[in-house]
C-alpha cells in the first residue's frame, strides 16, 4: 500500500479548490458532477466458519463459529500515523444525469479482519485422514492465528442515488443510497497447527454491499459524509500452509469521510443554480 500523509491530502484539496473556482466563474453549468473522498471506518463482524482443505496432509476440516474483530489503527497516537495504515476508505464517483442525482461509484474499504486470539472454537472434519470433532484454543501461543490485517479489502462498483434534503447559497445536505458488487482483495496471513502460510495479497472472492450516507457540502465543493454500510464478503482459495481456505462473513461499518466535488462533463445552457 502507498503512503499518504495528511499534509499532502490537504494541499491537494486546496489546489483543486482554487482551480475549480476559476473554472466555475467561466463555465458554471456542467452536466455531470465528479467527487472523491477519503475516510476511516469502524467495523463489526458476524461469527463465521473457516473451511480448510490441505489434500497433501489429509486434512479437510472447518473451524465453526469463530469470532473476528477489526483493527482501526488510530486507537493510539491519533493522527500520528500515515493515512494508509489505519482502516481507511476512498470513493470515486460521478453523477452523470442532468439532475445530478444518479451516479456510478468506485467504492473501496480497507477493512481489517482478525480472528480473536484466545477463544475456544469447535473443529470438525478430517485431520491427518482421521475424523475429528473436538474443540481447541485458537491462539498464536497455541499455533493458530488468522489475519486479514493488511486488509479484508472490499472493492465495490456502486450505483448511487442522491436526494437533496436542504440547500442554501454555500451549504447543502444530501442523502445518498448506494448498492454494488465487486471483488475482495485480501492480504492473507495465517498459521494453523504451528505452520505459517506465505503471506501476501490475492484476489480471493467477491462481496456485495449497500450503504446509506448523509453528505454535508460546504462552499459548493468540500463535504463531510457520514455513512452506514452492510457488506457480505465471500472468500475462496485463500492461501494456508499446503492448502486453501474458504470463509464468508457479514460486516457492519460506520464511515466518516472528507471529500471534494466539482461539476464536470458537457454544458447545459440557461440552467438556474
Amino acid at each position: 500500500m502507498f503512503k499518504l500523509t495528511s499534509k499532502y491530502l490537504f494541499s491537494l484539496i486546496i489546489l483543486l479548490s482554487i482551480t475549480n473556482c476559476k473554472a466555475q466563474d467561466q463555465r458554471a453549468h456542467r452536466k455531470g458532477e465528479f467527487y472523491f473522498s477519503w475516510g476511516y471506518n469502524k467495523d463489526w463482524y458476524t461469527k463465521s466458519t473457516v473451511k480448510v482443505s490441505q489434500p497433501d496432509l489429509g486434512n479437510n476440516y472447518k473451524f465453526i463459529n469463530v469470532q473476528g474483530h477489526d483493527n482501526p489503527g488510530w486507537d493510539h497516537e491519533l493522527l500520528k500515523k500515515d493515512l494508509t495504515i489505519p482502516q481507511y476508505n476512498y470513493r470515486l464517483g460521478y453523477f452523470f444525469n442532468n439532475k445530478k442525482n444518479l451516479g456510478f461509484e468506485i467504492n473501496f474499504d480497507h477493512t481489517k479482519f482478525i480472528i480473536t486470539d484466545g477463544q475456544t472454537v469447535k473443529i470438525n472434519g478430517n485431520l491427518n485422514n482421521k475424523i475429528i470433532d473436538s474443540s481447541l484454543l485458537f491462539s498464536k501461543g497455541n499455533g493458530f492465528y488468522y489475519y486479514l490485517n493488511n486488509g479484508a479489502n472490499f472493492l465495490l462498483f456502486n450505483i448511487v442515488k442522491r436526494c437533496e434534503w436542504a440547500r442554501s447559497k454555500n451549504f447543502k445536505i444530501d442523502f445518498l443510497g448506494k448498492a454494488g458488487i465487486g471483488p475482495v482483495i485480501p492480504h492473507v496471513e495465517n498459521g494453523l497447527f504451528g505452520q505459517p502460510n506465505n503471506q501476501g495479497f490475492q484476489f480471493g472472492g467477491w462481496n456485495i454491499g449497500v450503504e446509506s450516507a448523509i453528505r454535508a457540502t460546504f462552499v459548493r465543493h468540500i463535504y463531510l459524509e457520514f455513512a452506514g454500510k452492510l457488506d457480505y464478503a465471500r472468500y475462496s482459495n485463500l492461501e494456508v500452509y499446503k492448502g486453501t481456505a474458504k470463509h464468508a462473513f457479514n460486516t457492519a461499518e460506520l464511515i466518516l469521510s472528507l471529500g471534494y466535488t466539482f461539476k464536470q462533463g458537457g454544458y447545459i445552457k440557461n440552467r438556474k443554480r
